[in-house]
């Protein structure tokens, strides 16, 4: 096994101040492969002082000091690639082929998309009435970031702290801990100076609440369950902090009966099932329209019968296991309940696929003739599961879509491009895609209603890190 009980603080991996072991399982084969520390508040306390301390000389650096940072940690994660898909394998399930195209990509996709909109960022600027504007780092930012897209949400975190001119504390999710160190070695190599990104592990209940409540950060970044969002906002309350959340979502997808069924519903299925059905931002609730669902529910059947678990270690479009077994209980939860409230099971349903006794392994799942009120139309279940729900007009299918909590995507498939803009116009999503459109490295990621707020990438991602000051002139 990896001893991992290290974390990294003020430019040097140090011994946490008490000793509380966790191991680290792979999902796959449900052995421990590292070990790591579980962090305490007086960890982050001694975190958040060499952030605090660094962050006085770091937010006087010029811009141009901060892209040669960024351009030397690109260079430096581009060599290191392969091993970042590896450890994300490892710990997360992810089958190899996905971790190499999807999972480790963003890590250069987004600090590139964050290279070029801190060049065309300007720090200060003049208002037509003759004030002066001025953008300024926000201070010590508290990131918390989840297993299912490790390296994705701490580029999207950590990258604009440094880049605005702030400094961090990670606390990455226990689960996936080892890419996020992985991530320091580079961060470390790369330069930047001691105290301007510090890790600690542990979990939400004492690291993560320790520093969402600590006084001397400035701000909180957090991307997780809509449940853990609220606790974050509510420890950072106190303190009148800045917080921005990434949070849930059960993201409706669209279907008309105009739409390229073969190629709509099949690559909606696929997307449904991508990285296991662990991603925020899934299409997970399938409305078709009436007049093809049963041509729909045919060809989803026909996609989700030719899907397959495997070992994720081996290259293939297979589908790894969940990443643990707290969240192998939560999805058979699920799909029980799918089962018990009258759903049809068309592909899958409880339990292991064959031959996959050991792992957290589930059976991909598509349930139709869904209710919207239904527990798996509801609740984000995390997991290879589809919700198909009929509807007949254009009104009804912009009804049941915006019929949830959340608001994180929302997607359309339809062969009328005015149809298309217009049902766009009115869904309650931070983002929407027509007809497969993909998200772009640049553009901004976020939702609306319980799935969060501020925005994640690019520019809009550089200023969630800024402050906004206005000097009056004579």
């Amino acid at each position: 096994m990896l001893d991992k009980r290290n974390f990294y603080i003020d430019g040097e991996w140090v011994k946490p101040l008490e000793p509380n072991d966790l191991e680290v399982v792979n999902p796959a084969t449900e052995q421990p492969i590292a070990v790591i520390s579980m962090g305490t508040a007086a960890d982050i306390d001694r975190a958040v002082g060499a952030a605090k301390k660094a962050f006085q000389t770091f937010s006087q650096t010029s811009v141009d000091e901060r892209l040669a940072l960024l351009e030397k940690l690109l260079a430096i994660y581009k060599r290191r690639y392969d091993e970042v898909a590896t450890t994300i394998t490892l710990e997360l399930g992810a089958p190899i082929t996905m971790s190499t195209q999807q999972q480790a990509d963003v890590g250069v996709g987004h600090l590139q998309g964050f290279i070029d909109a801190l060049k065309n960022l300007h720090m200060r600027e003049e208002l037509p009435n003759g004030d002066l504007l001025v953008r300024e780092p926000i201070g010590v930012c508290g990131l918390i970031t989840p297993w299912n897209w490790p390296i994705n949400q701490i580029a999207l975190k950590v990258i604009p702290a440094l880049a605005t001119g702030s400094t961090c504390v990670l606390k990455p999710s226990e689960f996936t801990p080892l890419n996020a160190m992985l991530y320091a070695e580079m961060i470390d190599e790369a330069g930047f100076p001691a105290g301007t990104f510090n890790l600690v592990n542990g979990d939400g209940a004492t690291v993560g609440a320790a520093l969402s409540r600590h006084r001397d950060v400035d701000m909180m970044s957090f991307t997780g369950s809509t449940r853990a969002g609220i606790a974050v906002s509510k420890d950072a309350a106190e303190t009148v902090k800045r917080v921005t959340l990434e949070l849930g979502g059960k993201s409706p997808n669209i279907v008309f009966e105009d739409a390229d069924l073969e190629d709509r519903v099949a690559g909606s299925v696929l997307e449904c099932f991508n990285n296991s059905g662990q991603s925020c931002d899934a299409p997970t609730r399938m409305l078709v329209q009436r007049s093809v669902y049963d041509r729909a529910v045919k060809i989803a059947e026909e996609t989700g019968k030719q899907a397959r678990v495997g070992n994720p270690e081996e290259e293939g479009e297979h589908i790894g296991p969940l990443v643990s077994h707290v969240q192998y209980g939560r999805v058979q939860d699920l799909i029980e309940a799918g089962i018990a409230e009258g759903a049809r099971v068309v592909v899958g349903g409880a339990g292991k696929p064959e031959g996959y006794e050991t792992g957290y392994f589930v059976r991909p799942t598509i349930f139709a003739d869904v209710s919207n009120t239904m527990r798996i139309a509801r609740e984000e279940v995390f997991g290879p599961v589809l919700a198909l729900i009929p509807f007949d007009t254009e009104e009804e299918a912009i009804a049941i879509a915006n019929d949830t909590p959340y608001g994180l995507a929302a997607y359309v498939q339809t062969g009328d491009a005015k149809r298309a803009e217009r049902v766009a116009a009115r869904l309650k999503a931070g983002m929407v895609h027509i007809n497969g459109g993909p998200h772009r490295y640049g553009s901004p990621f976020g939702g609306y209603k319980q799935s969060g707020n501020g925005r994640e990438g690019g520019r809009f991602g550089l200023e969630d890190f800024l402050e906004v000051k206005t000097i009056h002139r004579p």
